[in-house]
């Protein structure tokens, strides 16, 4: 992405991979949703101690893998070392939290593009926007966009990358309303808002349209095709979905 362009949001976006399916942002849950055919995957992006943007979710490592205690405190050759899928298959596997740049090739060579969600380690959030800008500046062969919920990491990588496209994301009210996303997305160029599906009513997505701003819509549990026929109808542009196959081919 080395210059500015406008960004074409599909319908679903694969969460963490596809989270419900495979061991969420591993290389296994990334290849899967590519080859179920979803174009566009999230995923969650944190540094190590030795500076090597990883998939991670958590604060720690502890839900996701068999180790312990914050990414920032091991150097990424202890992670890797660590199982990243017994968590899910109740049993030991070979699955290893991957680096960013694992799976930026892996999405090169298979058409796919990517929502790096910037999960900052607390006092690490601005380091944290740099090294994934390194990694990424000069990837232009797929398409990218960076979000946030991270006031700092969104304000980090607007300055660092301010010719990516960039969304902030909102899971409640309490900090920041409908308002103030609005005037942030429009004062920091960010094109895309993300919010939980309890945020979500005809009014707001109105609201939130007329600034010409594309929302994505996420939430605790899978979308089911109801639900996602009600999101879509009131104009939300894309969802993040856990498991799309009933969802697959209607939208």
């Amino acid at each position: 992405m080395t210059q500015k362009k406008t960004l074409k949001l599909p319908k679903l976006i694969g969460h963490r991979g596809v989270k419900d399916l495979c061991p969420e942002n591993t290389l296994e849950s990334i290849a899967r949703a590519l080859d179920i055919g979803l174009s566009f995957i999230e995923i969650d992006v944190k540094i190590s101690r030795d500076k090597q943007p990883i998939l991670l979710h958590d604060d720690t490592l502890d839900r996701t893998t068999n180790g312990s205690g914050l990414a920032i405190d091991y150097d990424y050759e202890d992670i890797k070392k660590l199982d990243a899928g017994k968590f899910f298959y109740k049993k030991n596997t070979n699955i290893f939290v991957p680096k960013l740049e694992d799976i930026l090739n892996l999405c090169i060579n298979n058409n796919g593009n990517l929502n790096i969600e910037l999960k900052p380690n607390k006092n690490f959030e601005k380091e944290n926007a740099h090294q994934i800008y390194e990694v990424t500046k000069n990837i232009n062969q797929i398409d990218i966009f960076f979000s946030s919920f991270d006031m700092i990491s969104i304000l980090e990588i607007s300055k660092l990358y301010p010719q990516s496209i960039r969304s902030f994301l909102l899971d409640d009210f309490k900090e920041y309303n409908i308002d103030d996303l609005i005037s942030i997305s429009i004062n920091q160029d960010l094109k895309i808002c993300g919010l939980n599906i309890d945020l979500i009513s005809t009014d707001i997505i109105k609201k939130i349209k007329k600034s010409n701003i594309l929302i994505t819509v996420y939430s605790d549990k899978n979308i089911n095709l109801s639900s996602a026929n009600d999101i879509f109808s009131i104009g939300v542009d894309s969802i993040f979905v856990d498991n799309p196959i009933d969802l697959l081919g209607k939208f």
